[in-house]
This record gives C-alpha cells, sequence and structure tokens, in this order.
C-alpha cells in the first residue's frame, strides 16, 4: 500500500470542493485558510485555535474571518459588475444583506462596511431587523428592503426613515398591508416607496421547494397585483410603486429552476411598466446556492453552476424581456444572504473521548453448548468475500432465535451474550470483506453504521448546527490536523446533550451521503479537533439552548502583518459564550436565588452530620464557580472506551 498524503485527505473530505478558494490542506497536514482567497495570505487553522485558547477562551470555538465576508461581498458585486458590462446592461446592480440570516452585531456591522463602496444596502424581515438596518446603514443610496409581516407601526417608521435620508422600499406581501400602507402615507404625508411580492408560479427546488408556487406563504398572486395597481391609482400613489420583489426559495441547486423563475418575473416587471408604474427595481430575492458537498451537482447540497454564471442569467433575463417590449432595463437587486455569510464562519470542537465497537476473536464453540451458539460459531468461520449476504442473513437469524429462546427462559443469559459477541464477531468480519466490494447489497448498507465509533464532542448540534438535526442538512466536517495520515477509524459524532438526537450520523460524499465519517485514532493526552465548515448562514441564530448550552465563544480574525513583515492575523473582537448564570436567566432562575437555596440546604445537612464542613465548602465553591463558568465542558486527556 501506498502511503497516505495530504492529497488523499483532500479527495476524501473534499477539501478542495466545498473549500475552494478559502480552504486547502497545508504541508503539515492541518487545515489552512486562505481569508482573501486568491488575493493571499494563509493562516494554519490548528494553530490559530491553539493560540486562541492560551488567550484563555475555551472550546467549542466558533471563528469568523472577516476577510472571507469581504471578499464574498465583493465576488457577488464584481460579478453583477462583469455581466452588466458584457451584456452591455443599462442598469446597475444594488445588492442588500438579508438580516435573518446572520444577526450577530459585529456581523452585520461588518457587511455594511464591506459593503459601503457597492452602496450594499439591507433587508429586513421584521420590525425588530427594521431596527437593525435603520441604525446600522449609514450608506448614501444604499437600499433597506422591507418584507415580512407588517403592520402600522412598522411602515410608519419605514416611511419616517426617508426624513433621515434612507431609501426603505416597503414590499406589499399580503393584499391587507396596502391599506395599512395607504394609510400611513397619508397621516404622515410621506411619498413611500413602494414594492410588490409577486408569487410566481415557478417553484423551488430541494428542500425548501414547497415554499414556493401557489400555496406560498408569502407573495400576491397575478390578479392580487391588478388589484394592488387599481388602487394605488385610486390613492394617487402609482408613482411610489418602483420595485418588483419575488422568491423562489432557498439554496437552489440547479440553475435551469432560477432561470424559469427569471422568465416569468421579468414578464410581470415589463407589465408593471407598461401599465403606468415607473417601475426601476427589481429584487430576485434570494437561492444563490453553496456547494456544501463539492460536488457541483444538483443535488440538495450542492450546485450545478457559479456566482458568475447566476450574474449572467440575472442580467440577461431582464436585459432581454425589457429589450423585447422597449421598456428600461431595473437596477437589480439581490438577497444573496447564504452565498454571502456561509464560507466566514468555522466552528471548532474537541474530541472528548470514544468509543469503540470491540468485540474481540469468537471463540470456538465447545461441546455441549447451544446448537445456535455452534451454527453462529461456524457461520463466523465459513465467512468469505463471494457469501457476504448469505453469511448475513444466517447470523441474523440465528441471533433472532436466540433472542426468542432466552425470552421462553430456554437460554440463559450468559448463552445469550456468548450469541451476541459471535454475532457481532460475524459482522465486523462480514464489514471488513464488503468494503472491499464494487457494490454493497441493500441488506448490508447499515453495517458500516451499525458497526462505527462514537467520537464524543465538546459541542450542542441544537446550538451550533440545529439544521443539522432539524432539517438533514450536510454540512463539511474533517479534522484540522493529522491529514498526512491515513484515518482508520469510521465514526460518528455525539454531542453533549443527553438527547438521543444530539448526533451527526450524516457526511457529505462524492457520490451521495455517507453514515460515517473517517477519523483518526486519539493518542493519550493529544487534543484532537474536528472543525464544521460553512455554518455562517442561519446556524447562530436559529440555535437551541437544549440541555442549556449556550452560546459558544466566538472570535473575529482579521490578516495583518507582524512587526517583522510576516503572515499574521489580527483578533479584532472576542464575543464571550454564554455563562452558566445567563443560561438559567434565560429560563427565570435567578443567580442569588440558586445560590442561597444550595448554602440552605448545606448548612441544614451540616447541622444533621450528613457533610462535613470542609466538603460543605468544597460543594459551595463548586456552585459559585459553575455558575460563572462557561456552559461547555473543560478540556481534559481524550479516553478509548471499549463498548461490548
Amino acid at each position: 500500500m501506498s502511503e497516505w498524503t495530504i492529497q488523499d485527505s483532500a479527495e476524501l473530505y473534499q477539501v478542495e470542493g466545498w473549500g475552494e478558494p478559502y480552504f486547502k490542506i497545508n504541508e503539515k497536514g492541518h487545515i489552512a485558510v486562505l481569508p482573501r482567497g486568491e488575493a493571499g495570505g494563509e493562516l494554519d487553522l490548528f494553530n490559530l485555535v491553539q493560540d486562541i485558547q492560551k488567550r484563555g477562551l475555551k472550546m467549542p470555538l466558533l471563528i469568523r474571518f472577516s476577510d472571507i465576508l469581504a471578499d464574498r461581498i465583493a465576488r457577488l458585486n464584481e460579478c453583477f459588475i462583469q455581466a452588466i458590462k458584457e451584456y452591455d446592461y443599462k442598469g446597475d446592480y444594488k445588492g442588500v444583506y438579508p438580516v435573518k440570516v446572520n444577526q450577530q452585531r459585529h456581523v452585520v456591522e461588518e457587511v455594511v462596511e464591506f459593503g459601503r463602496s457597492y452602496q450594499f444596502g439591507l433587508e429586513a424581515g421584521s420590525k425588530p431587523e427594521l431596527l437593525i438596518a435603520l441604525a446600522t446603514l449609514k450608506t448614501p443610496g444604499a437600499l433597506i428592503i422591507c418584507n415580512g409581516y407588517k403592520d402600522s407601526e412598522y411602515i410608519e417608521t419605514a416611511l419616517l426613515a426617508q426624513r433621515l435620508g434612507h431609501t426603505p422600499f416597503v414590499v406589499i406581501e399580503r393584499f391587507h398591508e396596502l391599506t395599512l400602507l395607504i394609510e400611513a402615507a397619508q397621516k404622515l404625508g410621506i411619498q413611500p416607496l413602494i414594492g410588490v411580492r409577486a408569487k410566481l408560479t415557478a417553484r423551488g427546488i430541494g428542500r425548501w421547494g414547497d415554499s414556493t408556487g401557489d400555496r406560498a406563504k408569502f407573495g400576491l398572486s397575478a390578479d392580487e397585483i391588478m388589484e394592488v395597481v387599481a388602487q394605488l391609482k385610486k390613492a394617487n400613489l402609482l408613482s411610489s410603486l418602483q420595485l418588483l420583489h419575488f422568491h423562489i426559495g432557498s439554496q437552489i441547486s440547479a440553475i435551469n429552476v432560477i432561470k424559469t423563475a427569471l422568465r416569468e418575473a421579468s414578464c410581470i416587471y415589463v407589465e408593471l411598466a407598461r401599465m403606468g408604474a415607473p417601475m426601476q427595481y427589481c429584487d430576485v430575492g434570494g437561492g444563490l446556492a453553496i456547494d456544501y458537498d463539492g460536488s457541483k451537482t444538483n443535488f440538495r447540497a450542492s450546485k450545478n453552476y457559479n456566482m458568475q454564471e447566476y450574474a449572467y442569467d440575472v442580467v440577461a433575463a431582464f436585459q432581454e424581456a425589457c429589450r423585447e417590449k422597449n421598456v428600461t432595463v431595473p437596477t437589480l437587486v439581490s438577497e444573496s444572504g447564504r452565498a454571502i455569510t456561509s464560507h466566514q464562519s468555522v466552528l471548532v470542537f474537541d474530541v472528548m473521548g470514544v468509543s469503540h465497537p470491540q468485540f474481540g476473536e469468537p471463540q470456538p464453540a465447545e461441546r455441549g453448548e447451544h446448537s445456535i451458539i455452534r451454527n453462529l460459531y461456524e457461520t463466523y468461520t465459513q465467512i468469505a468475500s463471494d457469501n457476504v449476504q448469505e453469511a448475513f442473513n444466517d447470523a441474523s437469524q440465528f441471533k433472532e432465535e436466540a433472542l426468542s429462546l432466552f425470552a421462553l427462559g430456554y437460554l440463559s443469559l450468559g448463552e445469550r451474550a456468548r450469541v451476541e459477541r459471535l454475532y457481532w464477531g460475524c459482522c465486523q468480519k462480514i464489514l471488513g470483506l464488503v468494503r472491499e466490494l464494487d457494490y454493497i447489497p441493500d441488506e448490508l448498507a447499515d453495517l458500516e453504521k451499525n458497526m462505527a465509533s462514537t467520537y464524543y464532542c465538546n459541542f450542542s448540534v441544537f446550538q451550533s448546527v440545529p439544521d443539522s438535526w432539524a432539517i438533514d442538512q450536510l454540512f463539511p466536517i474533517a479534522p484540522i490536523q493529522r491529514l498526512d495520515e491515513e484515518p482508520t477509524v469510521r465514526g460518528t459524532l455525539a454531542d453533549l446533550t443527553c438527547d438521543s438526537d444530539g448526533k451527526i450520523d450524516q457526511f457529505i460524499d462524492l457520490r451521495d451521503v455517507k453514515s460515517v465519517l473517517e477519523l483518526h485514532p486519539l493518542r493519550e493526552g493529544e487534543p484532537y479537533y474536528l472543525a464544521l465548515f460553512l455554518n455562517g448562514a442561519y446556524q447562530e441564530i436559529l440555535g437551541d439552548m437544549h440541555n442549556l448550552f449556550g452560546d459558544t465563544n466566538a472570535v473575529h480574525i482579521r490578516l495583518a502583518s507582524s512587526a517583522t513583515g510576516e503572515q499574521s492575523y489580527l483578533l479584532e473582537h472576542v464575543v464571550k459564550g454564554d455563562t452558566m448564570t445567563e443560561v438559567l436567566r434565560y429560563v427565570q432562575y435567578d443567580h442569588e436565588a440558586l445560590l442561597e437555596s444550595i448554602r440552605r440546604e448545606s448548612e441544614q445537612a451540616l447541622r444533621e452530620r450528613r457533610i462535613t464542613l470542609s466538603e460543605s465548602r468544597l460543594l459551595l465553591q463548586h456552585y459559585e464557580r459553575s455558575l460563572s463558568g462557561y456552559t461547555y465542558l473543560t478540556s481534559e486527556p481524550q479516553r478509548e472506551l471499549a463498548r461490548s
């Protein structure tokens, strides 16, 4: 066998697919981060994590790379600039960032900072998000797109924001909002900027495909759009209708779906202009996908197009439709939040221990043992590459018969244990042969998962990657060190929660989805770090405090040069994770009341001589220290656990 190389690891974990151009494996066998993409600059993720821990920040750790965020915004804008130039398009592009994708203050502020030269705006889907947008966006000419359910206060706030120099478009998504908007405009005497959201018949694809089409939650039908035009004419506000908006779902993996929607939307835009509305903008919504698995296909965790192709198609659709009807082309707007924020965030966590399914070499059946035990051992000895399916079926049948006999009292507990050891021994031997087969029979497909090791990891699925649990979203996961070594263990990941769903057992694969992840054996006293990538969109804000695991420590990293001119980094922001006191406060527990309750119980136990004074002091010290501490575990030397 040839020696394992970093290129083998790159292919195994698909780093060159999902990681381009921001992640690779360096010559040390560590994950390297290239925050500025092809522009240069590189950080060793393993060394970075160790440096951050030396500063007193504990694992798990969320690392946001500000330079990646800046590069994503620049790439998106430059792609549209290139498309506009090549098509000789007479309009402009003004993107907006949907605040709902990641509302963290430092993220939103950086989006505004990095997008200022492109007049990049914000999209608000709720009243709180509108408040964020108004207070954060200071870029002249940048748009604020007001989506979501609206009441009078929301609409009036948006209209009054015009007095501050903002450009807020109130998008009518439900017909009822039109009445509220007209009343607010008349009450305040402010000419509104109005958009209308069309409910396209074109449907999305993948996980969010059902959120679009005729039964979509938001948007107006063709008949309702006609009525909006009529009502605005009646109120003398048709001149305010300047924007068309549509959205066909998130993570659109197939470009043909986007093209179909663009054709329909561009026709609606043209018709609105021909009806007398002074149309100037078209907001094509979100949907620009991320290649989570690196396969570059129309699989739900990938996409079969790139950002430049997407920009070409958007520009071409409106160029063609407007030219055909002699209508002025619109300023194009997109809400590509996932494409902007996903890459900039990396969750790094340590492995606390591992449990291996180890059953040892089955012992030969002895004379006088039950016939099922003798049959199982014979099955074990005869397993070969040409009979793995037959052997597995036989072993499974003998195991079921043994369980029935045990339930009826005909097998002892010791005999049942003997049967189970033999059965799992058969499974281990069969699995070793199955891995060499070109085709795996359906009956044997679950063997890999059933025989996998469990790596216990210092994080919470519900807090840090809720989409993995809720909608089976795939994220690339890989070790950040030892990638010059062959990973010889196949395992699944278990988090710190006591919930059986607190696990990850679906992983990216070039062919489809695999149920185990290739990992390295733990070394005594040596940390083993895993990283989950492309999780910057939605995961932080959707996080759930299951078992009261709170927000993780987070840091913002920017590339910088050291005093000697060497490549270095600046730790720009540190956002401390939740303490136990903070998460307990979320569920209405008071720090002082909890401490006082334990103190009183301790005093009562002292009086009754159930605890010593030194034990009481130690208990109170642990309790008070825990209240002010991180909700996650303190790293200890990993332990190898045999599962029998």
